[in-house]
């Protein structure tokens, strides 16, 4: 019997492994895509090579790593007529995903963004239409827009008043036009942007996922990029962590990678053209800096040295909370499972010892 094909870009990654994992014991052969460019991007100590050479210990022949980059359009075609027969599903996480990155090489940061996601929307189109295309977007496609939110201060975060129509969160109807979006923010957009095309104008299954701060134990946390995960690292290993803008204030929801699986798993059930959803903890997990850092002291029983410049960085938020009841109404199924001090508690205890050891 054939085994059911996945294809999951940046699988060394924290969504890409998790997915992986899923798959693999869902009864999926898997293929990763996977090339490391976290730690070009991030330094050594965002590698995400010994989360790859793991899973290739773990899940043996049902998973295949291969070394290639998203925007190597033949090598990706390549992959996709090889898998096409038993082909059911394509997981694109792969990205460059930082702010302050982007702005370093923009055209990097666009080719891996928006023309890798095109590349594999034609392999996909091309190969296996009908295969179930997941696509890992982001909340900064809305821009700086939610900063012109009528925010409050408290003692530990910013916040909305409970009246505003935006209290549960910032919807997928929110206007990503006429805001500043930072070169990353761009390229998001336009891989975003593509992805639906591709479902309304092919008729293919596609859905874009819009996350919030997307996190787990497997997160390869740096400065850059993974704030709970390197906030943690710091906590543990005496780094100083440097809190841009906000008096600390700023407001972010956090989902686990596995609540993230879970909704790729609704979806891929009862997949619909060009969806778009909002995807993150919302109401029920989310935190300002000041807040996570005080929970990374008390799981670690350590105080964190940190300070606060005044510079946010370009088109930052504020406050971002997810509305994805949308989604919830589509899915009835998706139900969240993890807040925020459950999955610091699970990065403390899957990464302290490591630390510890290679890093102090």
């Amino acid at each position: 019997m054939t085994m059911p094909v996945a294809i999951v870009t940046g699988s060394g990654g924290l969504i890409g492994s998790e997915s992986v994992r899923h798959l693999a014991r869902r009864g999926f052969d898997v293929i990763g895509i996977e090339n490391d460019m976290r730690a070009r991007f991030f330094g050594a100590e965002a590698s995400t090579a010994r989360t790859s050479s793991r899973l290739r210990e773990e899940l043996g022949a049902c998973f295949r790593h291969l070394e290639l980059d998203v925007r190597d359009a033949e090598g990706i075609m390549r992959v996709f007529r090889q898998a096409a027969g038993a082909l059911e599903l394509v997981v694109h996480t792969a990205a460059q995903p930082s702010h302050d990155w982007a702005a370093s090489d923009p055209q990097v940061d666009f080719t891996i963004n928006a023309n890798g996601t095109l590349n594999l929307l034609e392999a996909a189109r091309h190969c296996k239409p009908e295969a179930t295309f997941i696509h890992c977007s982001t909340n900064k496609v809305y821009g700086d827009r939610p900063n012109r939110l009528p925010l409050y201060e408290t003692d530990t975060r910013l916040e909305l008043p409970e009246d505003h129509a935006y209290y549960a969160g910032i919807p997928t109807s929110m206007s990503i036009d006429h805001c500043l979006h930072s070169v990353f923010g761009a390229s998001k957009v336009a891989a975003d942007v593509m992805v639906q095309e591709y479902g309304r104008y092919f008729d293919m299954p596609t859905v874009c996922f819009r996350g919030g701060c997307l996190t787990g134990p497997a997160h390869a946390g740096a400065q850059l990029h993974g704030f709970l995960s390197y906030l943690m690292k710091c906590t543990v290993t005496g780094e100083p962590y440097t809190v841009f803008g906000y008096g600390g204030k700023q407001v972010r929801d956090n989902i686990h990678s596995a609540d993230v699986v879970k909704a790729f798993d609704a979806f891929h059930a009862r997949p619909r053209a060009a969806a778009v959803y909002n995807l993150g903890g919302g109401r029920r997990a989310n935190v300002s800096m000041l807040e996570a850092i005080a929970m990374c002291e008390r799981i670690a029983g350590r105080e964190l040295g940190y300070q606060i410049v005044e510079a946010a960085r370009i088109g930052d938020h504020r406050w971002y909370i997810s509305d994805f009841t949308d989604f919830e109404r589509d899915y009835p199924e998706f139900a969240p499972a993890h807040g925020v001090e459950d999955v610091l508690r699970e990065i403390y205890e899957a990464n302290a010892e490591y630390w510890e050891t290679t890093v102090r």
